[in-house]
């Protein structure tokens, strides 16, 4: 059964393929089985291993795979990778059919086909995954149908379905709230047609934090150090009336005026403003040595 399984594998590696619209012609072409031909080889796979039964099923159901496939288009992923994902599903419903169970194979098909196309839309749908639990498959499956006929639901429709699979009306807005939401594009905001600088910041540009750099933390950590050192040692050169005059005037949170510390000196405004700026120039030529102040 195991040599089967892979044979039929091989086989369905090679659909869909790159010409859809080919391969659904050619699956419709496939006959479809009688009760007493399914019977025979449903019989001959499950009590004999028979690879040419297992594959003469397989392809006779592809169109069904087809049928089911389209019914989740509405979903935005490809309808190739939708098909082959059914028919993963399709070759294990195969592999697990009983003849004595008394129904047909595409009866108990659907449910692994559905199952497999369930499993890749909720791989695939979202970055981030929107369902985990059964619970929450049922109703993301069942949200997304309801919200193609009614849009968003009103008290009673939530109560309604909530009764129906079994789960809280919370759990039912919480996952159409999840439904609402739209994956954020990394680093796309501003090369949209239209977009305002400013107005939208892409997450690409959220998540840089240089600021968070160990490293660069050090080194500004030492150049504030160092500037504020050589401001130490450049301050020390003036007379005290220089340092008290630039330090009223530039160092504290409550500015003095020159007229204030014209009284304090017994001199004019004038002349502290001329004071002022001949300490300022002594500074930066101690500080900025290239740049000379005349």
């Amino acid at each position: 059964m195991a040599t089967a399984t892979q044979s039929l594998q091989s086989f369905l590696n090679n659909t869909p393929g790159a010409d859809l619209d080919a391969y659904i012609t050619a699956v419709n072409s496939v006959p479809m089985l009688s009760v007493d031909r399914e019977q025979s080889l449903a019989n001959r796979l499950f009590y004999e291993g028979d690879l040419e039964a297992a594959r003469e099923m397989v392809l006779a159901h592809l169109r069904f795979v087809v049928y089911v496939a389209r019914s989740y288009r509405g979903y935005g992923l490809a309808e190739a990778d939708l098909i082959q994902e059914g028919n993963v599903g399709l070759m294990k419903a195969v592999k697990r059919f009983n003849p004595e169970y008394g129904v047909r194979l595409v009866s108990f098909a659907v449910h692994w086909i559905k199952a497999e196309i369930h499993e890749f839309i909720l791989r695939n749908w979202r970055i981030v995954k929107v369902a985990t639990t059964k619970a929450q498959r049922k109703l993301f499956f069942n949200l997304r149908s309801a919200h193609k006929r009614l849009g968003w639901m009103n008290s009673g429709e939530v109560d309604a379905m909530a009764e129906e699979l079994g789960v809280t009306a919370k759990d039912v807005r919480v996952m159409e709230g999840r439904l609402a939401q739209a994956d954020e594009p990394y680093d796309a905001a501003e090369l949209e047609e239209g977009y305002v600088p400013g107005t939208r910041v892409s997450p690409a540009r959220m998540l840089a934090d240089v600021d968070g750099d160990p490293a660069l933390a050090v080194i500004a950590a030492r150049m504030e150090r160092a500037q504020s050192d050589s401001l130490m040692n450049a301050f020390s050169e003036l007379d005290d009336r220089s340092q008290d005059i630039v330090r009223s005037r530039w160092l504290v949170e409550d500015k003095v005026t020159l007229q204030v510390l014209a009284d304090r000196y017994g001199v004019s405004a004038e002349r502290v403003r001329q004071l002022e700026k001949n300490a300022l120039g002594k500074l930066k030529n101690i500080l900025l040595p290239d740049d000379r102040v005349d």
